[in-house]
């Protein structure tokens, strides 16, 4: 490794192009943020403020996602030179992040975003850092990372006007975080029409892969969380067959989002914007899973303000999203036969049970269903 070299684009059919040890770092810091954004959310479930915080919630779990996947992981597949300079920028924005996710708590508390704005500040100042280096190594992209840099900066400046001017309970600072973030959103958009970066396929497939594993680990833990309530309070059925339905819901969306190795089957642009935004919705759903069995938990154990068919809206419902979003982004791309309908049948399934609120062994039995039926055979398989 040299300290300073320079920041030549990758290329984008390059074999055996794996997610980086410092790639795998910069995901520890995701995994602080997304842990605390989804027990802040769980203990709103459990105080009855679901409803009333989930505007909150999808604010800052989008800011997560938005900070892990356009602050870093697409720039990192294209342009990671694994230099020196590459290195430190890369660490200012990890601190950056940290200093977002210290905030996650206060903000719930406080709906302050002073920390949040802070940690974004500092996020940018790295990721504007490697943007000018992409720019001035590639004359070929130069035009590309100019419109990201300045795009950062626009949006940026948005945000801190936002935090200024409008006080955070104001009605008006929600509505206008949401033009602010459209603003965010429109920025790869804009740039992709000067050309776009070489990103590598199977990097950015395995990138959201990990990324998606990491969030299904925040429902691991809310499954840890009831069988600890074993060891202080005895045997409940109640809370050996929650673990269980937990246990079962988990790996089967884990399960059915691995099926298809070709994740992302297309160079597309557009299919390729739909699928890497429509992530959002998965990753939401994961954390919402894990807030839900936590509030479900709570239910159970009389630590909540909610009864158990409450909290099991939110478990039926994260599923629901889970299979319609994967089955817009994934499976209507791939040539699955009836098997393609297995995922919009299996979520209206769903939707009915948050609207009755079937608890998590209903969501579990219908996810064993769903797999059968969704999981190639043998014989689909040689023919």
């Amino acid at each position: 490794m040299h300290l300073n070299q320079p920041m030549i684009a990758r290329d984008p059919d390059e074999s055996h192009r794996a997610a980086t040890p410092l790639e795998l770092f910069f995901d520890l810091v995701a995994v602080i943020a997304i842990a605390t954004a989804t027990a802040g959310f769980h203990h709103a479930i459990s105080a009855g403020h679901g409803l009333e915080n989930l505007p909150n919630f999808l604010m800052l779990f989008a800011a997560i996602w938005w900070a892990w996947m356009k602050n870093y992981t697409w720039f990192a597949s294209g342009f990671d030179n694994d230099d020196g300079v590459y290195r430190l920028l890369t660490i200012v924005i990890m601190a950056g992040f940290l200093v977002y996710a210290a905030g996650i708590e206060y903000f719930f508390e406080t709906l302050d975003p002073l920390y949040s704005l802070e940690g974004w500040v500092i996020m940018r100042v790295g990721m504007m850092g490697l943007w000018l280096r992409a720019a001035r190594h590639n004359p070929e992209h130069k035009a590309i990372a100019m419109r990201h840099f300045w795009g950062l900066f626009v949006a940026q400046t948005l945000w801190v006007l936002l935090f200024t001017l409008v006080p955070s309970g104001h009605p008006l600072f929600l509505l206008m975080g949401v033009f602010v973030f459209v603003v965010e959103l429109s920025v790869p958009v804009i740039a992709s029409k000067a050309g776009n970066i070489p990103w590598h396929r199977h990097h950015i497939i395995e990138r959201y892969g990990l990324l998606n594993t990491i969030v299904l680990g925040e429902v691991l833990l809310s499954i840890s969380f009831i069988l600890a309530k074993l060891y202080g309070e005895g045997f409940d059925l109640a809370l050996v067959g929650a673990a269980l339905s937990g246990l079962i819901i988990v790996f089967v969306v884990w399960w059915i989002y691995f099926l298809e190795q070709e994740h992302l089957n297309s160079t597309n642009i557009r299919h390729v914007f739909f699928w890497g935004y429509g992530h959002f919705a998965i990753f939401l759903a994961g954390a919402l899973l894990a807030a839900g069995l936590g509030a479900y938990l709570d239910a159970l154990t009389d630590h909540s303000d909610v009864t158990p068919a409450t909290a099991a809206v939110y478990i039926n419902g994260a599923v629901a999203v889970y299979f319609i979003t994967l089955w817009a982004i994934r499976d209507v791309h791939h040539t699955l036969g009836m098997r393609n309908v297995v995922l919009p049948i299996s979520t209206l399934a769903l939707v009915v049970a948050a609207y009755m609120g079937a608890g998590p062994h209903y969501t579990a039995g219908l996810c064993l269903l769903t797999l059968m039926f969704r999981i190639p055979n043998s014989r689909a398989q040689t023919t």
